[in-house]
């Protein structure tokens, strides 16, 4: 639960785009499900092309954004502040993407501060 609004957060905030990361859920019986969800997001990525190339970045840019975000999301304060945000949406339970999305992001302003200095 929210681990995609993070991650989405997280990857706009270093300026990576979001549709680079998909999240989907697919059981073991539901085999064509599946297949379509790597399909389009395959298709998604030919579409953006490699990394870096639809955000103008280097190589090294991206290495380095990378290495940011991974920063960040190590740090016990933003791990703390997910904790805070997770038990946030579970008391609201209000399960849509926006409102986990809200959550998120009013929540985890202040740990994620770091992805934009």
């Amino acid at each position: 639960m929210g681990v995609d609004s993070l991650i989405k957060k997280v990857l706009r905030d270093v300026g990576i785009k979001e549709e680079r990361f998909s999240l989907q859920w697919a059981s073991a019986a539901e085999a064509p499900l599946f297949v379509k969800h790597i399909t389009d997001f395959t298709e998604n990525m030919k579409e953006l092309g490699p990394i870096g190339e639809a955000e103008g970045l280097s190589q090294d840019g991206v290495k380095e954004r990378i290495q940011k975000a991974l920063d960040a999301v190590s740090s016990r304060k933003v791990r703390i502040s997910f904790g805070n945000a997770s038990k946030a949406v579970r008391k609201d339970a209000i399960w849509t993407a926006e409102h986990i999305d809200d959550i998120i992001n009013t929540k985890m302003k202040k740990s994620l501060a770091i992805l934009n200095e």
